[in-house]
């Protein structure tokens, strides 16, 4: 199986001084998914939690939300023409009675910026397909669900720091995005690293739906870089009801964060921060004005 990192030589070059030396990369890899036998998707990731970041990838997709109906995660044995395994290719199986998406050339994967659907399609994607509706996290919890989510700006400003602190391969590498859920109160409670931001969310989503604690609708989500609509939309299917991110969200994200009831948060850096919806959950201590 390939591993986290990889070394290679490099030429180094230091106020003049030219040097040779090995260097930690991290390592790319294709991820073929298929599902119940068909070829579904495939992404370039860095290998480790392949189960789980299919497992997420299905959850985004609306295939799949709750632990029974996952029947199986494999390793496709043979995915070489000399019978070999990479361990590039995954199949996931279905339990019995779950309905299996139409899997075509043409399907739409609404799932990535470049999938070329407008705005309005991409959002009516997401709201027809979402489980769970982050409004209903705004109640008292009478109901017997989660409590309604309440965080502290003061501790929002905390969350990048304590993300940053929990990556081990990024410390190798510096080439390595993440992704942490965080209890309201700032607690981490599981933090994923990979080449691609998508790729650490549905590795988190995909090993809370394993462990049966979807929705996620007592979390924070904490992301290092940018909210893509991608990342808003896995938070969505997720049942997390906040996002943050220490860059800035893109417009069609801030558009389902206002649709959905998401809180958006991005340029998240120490106590400075925008606040793009959902401020409701936010513990405010001036009144929000202007225009």
């Amino acid at each position: 199986m390939g591993r986290v990192t990889e070394r290679r030589r490099v030429i180094r070059i230091r106020d003049g001084a030219v040097s040779t030396r090995p260097d930690t990369l991290v390592a790319e890899e294709p991820l073929e998914i298929r599902l119940n036998g068909k070829p579904l998707a495939i992404t370039m990731r860095t290998p480790g939690d392949d189960f789980a970041l299919a497992a997420g990838f299905l959850v985004s997709e609306g295939v799949l939300g709750r632990a029974d109906e996952l029947a199986n995660i494999v390793y496709c044995a043979g995915a070489t023409e000399d019978g070999s395994n990479t361990y590039n290719v995954v199949d996931v199986t279905l339990a019995p009675g779950v309905p299996v998406p139409d899997i075509t050339l043409e399907r739409n994967v609404y799932t990535t910026s470049s999938c070329g659907l407008c705005g309005k399609a991409s959002l009516d994607a997401v709201r027809t397909t979402a489980r769970w509706a982050l409004a209903d996290g705004l109640g008292d919890g009478a109901d017997g669900g989660s409590p309604p989510v309440r965080i502290e700006p003061e501790t929002l400003s905390v969350l990048p720091d304590r993300l940053r602190a929990a990556q081990r391969v990024f410390d190798r590498t510096g080439g390595l995005h993440a992704a942490g859920l965080f209890t309201p109160d700032g607690e981490l409670l599981d933090l994923r690293e990979d080449v691609g931001r998508h790729n650490a969310v549905d590795k988190l989503v995909g090993r809370a739906l394993q462990q049966g604690l979807l929705p996620l609708s007592g979390s924070v989500l904490m992301v290092s870089g940018r909210a893509s609509f991608e990342l808003a939309q896995k938070a969505v299917m997720a049942g997390i009801p906040v996002l943050a991110a220490v860059s800035a969200p893109s417009s069609l994200a801030v558009d389902l964060a206002a649709e959905t009831g998401l809180t958006l948060v991005g340029f998240l850096r120490g106590t400075s921060m925008n606040v793009y919806a959902g401020e409701q959950r936010l513990a405010l201590r001036t009144a929000v004005g202007g225009t």
